[in-house]
């Protein structure tokens, strides 16, 4: 949205105060994200009367309604297209460029992948965004992301790889995202999937390291893990597999794909063949019908799984899908004590990781001043400043070209609560 308003002569302001016209890009996932984007808004127009909004996103497909009657919004956008985002920003600036010229310009680049053009940067990032695919076919009965976005849509390997090349230029690491990424190509003719996208992504774009966003534990092919083992770390050992529950009664209700067992079976054998592995997911607690005994068959099944962290969730219904209207409702005080045990348990698997990686090899991606860096296996540590130097944006090293982060090798120091990189003695690294 950023690139594209660019493009067409608006400048992006350093400061809220600054601007004439705020873009403010929605989510949906939860009702917590929904009452964020409310308040931020009735923030911004306290704050700057005199400042325009337009609201995009996940939430404003929903609930479009009640964003166009709050203060300080002039238009609504239902989606991420960022040629209609452009299109209502040009109505309320200076570019010069009004509405009715704008539209006229649809027919030239409404078939590009990224508003008009392919994305060049992630403004400000060391790590960019690679997206390959929106919507998604599956339907969860707790979400409501898929009814705002739409059926699952890849965007053709060419346009990805040519994508890919542009962010390479200024950026170490790329995360392949989309709403259902484990779908890609499903739909393309002929078909392809993820592992053979990551596969000439590889081959074509060799000097940045891959990373897969979120994707299901059954989407995990062969070929894919295979890529996480020789790939020599530009693939980075690192996945997120959301698993929702650890019981079967309520991956059913939840009307998910996927066995308590298959799950199990396949996280088990991928992190057997890759170390280091970074490995989290996604769990909601308190889902309708949920009992004490299936929150208990979850806790059983993340204490075996080497998890690196979770993201848990007490659950919170959506309207419009079908998990809202499920009986047996669990009070939220009870998700919550479940939620809350769930991130402590998480937390100590996290912190034993930590410290068994500590004096083992790492690469990372240097991010912002240099104060700290991602490693391949998604551990976020220290950087001593000697990496500092190789990086180029701190000490007396080589300087690098501005907005052009490196990966940089060494050595993992400390503990669980103070991990950080240095620069070996010994100039010779083993892979990590």
């Amino acid at each position: 949205m950023r690139q594209e308003l660019e493009a067409r002569g608006s400048s992006t302001a350093e400061k809220a105060s600054e601007a004439e016209v705020i873009v403010v890009n929605t989510c949906t996932v939860t009702n917590q994200a929904d009452a964020e984007a409310r308040r931020f808004i009735r923030r911004m127009h306290r704050q700057y009367p005199d400042a325009r909004m337009v609201v995009a996103g996940c939430s404003a497909v929903l609930r479009g309604d009640d964003y166009e009657t709050m203060g300080g919004v002039v238009d609504v956008v239902e989606g991420h297209d960022a040629v209609k985002v452009a299109t209502a920003v040009g109505s309320w600036n200076g570019t010069g460029l009004t509405q009715i010229q704008l539209r006229a310009s649809l027919d030239r680049i409404d078939h590009e992948p990224v508003g008009g053009e392919l994305l060049r940067t992630r403004l400000g990032a060391a790590r960019g965004w690679l997206k390959i695919q929106d919507g998604c076919d599956r339907k969860c009965s707790f979400c409501a992301t898929r009814l705002a976005r739409g059926a699952s849509r890849s965007r053709p390997p060419r346009e990805v790889v040519a994508e890919a090349a542009l962010l390479a230029k200024r950026h170490a690491e790329l995360v392949l995202t989309g709403i259902h990424i484990g779908h890609y190509g499903a739909d393309l003719d002929p078909p392809l999937t993820l592992a053979q996208l990551c596969a000439t992504l590889l081959d074509a774009v060799p000097d940045v390291r891959f990373r897969i966003g979120s994707v299901e534990a059954t989407e995990v092919d062969q070929l894919l893990i295979e890529l996480m083992e020789s790939s020599e770390g530009k693939l980075a050992p690192h996945l997120h597999m959301p698993l929702q529950s650890g019981a079967d009664p309520v991956l059913r209700l939840m009307r998910r794909w996927h066995t308590r067992e298959e799950y199990r079976v396949r996280a088990l054998e991928i992190a057997e063949r890759i170390s280091p592995l970074g490995l989290g997911a996604d769990v909601i607690t308190g889902f309708p019908g949920e009992t004490d005994d299936d929150h208990a068959v979850t806790r059983a099944l993340i204490e075996e799984i080497p998890f690196t962290y979770l993201h848990v969730f007490p659950f919170s219904p959506r309207k419009n899908t079908v998990a809202e209207g499920l009986p047996a409702p669990v009070p939220q005080r009870i998700a919550g004590d479940r939620a809350r045990e769930l991130r402590m348990l998480a937390q100590d698997q996290g912190a034993s990781y930590r410290m068994r990686r500590s004096g083992s090899a790492a690469t990372v991606v240097v991010e912002g001043e240099g104060g700290f860096g991602m490693t391949g296996d998604y551990l976020r540590v220290g950087v001593d400043e000697t990496l500092q130097d190789l990086d180029g944006r701190a000490g007396a090293g080589p300087a690098k070209p501005a907005l052009s982060p490196s990966l940089v090798t060494g050595i993992l120091r400390g503990g669980a609560d103070d991990l950080y990189i240095v620069q070996p003695k010994d100039p010779v690294i083993p892979h990590a």
